[in-house]
């Protein structure tokens, strides 16, 4: 199974998990193509965004892992 980690950049994430892209779109990264999401790491978007890059990553990973099951 695929796990997310914070010092991944987001362009990985997202070329991996195409499913977590709502998880980035609630965080305000609209815009999940542009250069910044393809080179920024998770805790760099979520310190933009004011969000904590432990919780989103743990949001994340049992997304995937609910989904993993099924």
């Amino acid at each position: 199974m695929f796990q997310v980690t914070k010092d991944m950049n987001i362009g990985e994430i997202l070329d991996n998990a195409r499913e977590t892209v709502p998880f980035f779109l609630n965080l305000g990264m609209h815009c999940l193509v542009c250069s910044s999401a393809r080179c920024d790491t998770v805790e760099q978007a979520c310190m933009v965004h004011g969000v904590d890059a432990d919780e989103f990553v743990e949001g994340i990973n049992a997304f995937l892992k609910e989904n993993a099951s099924k």
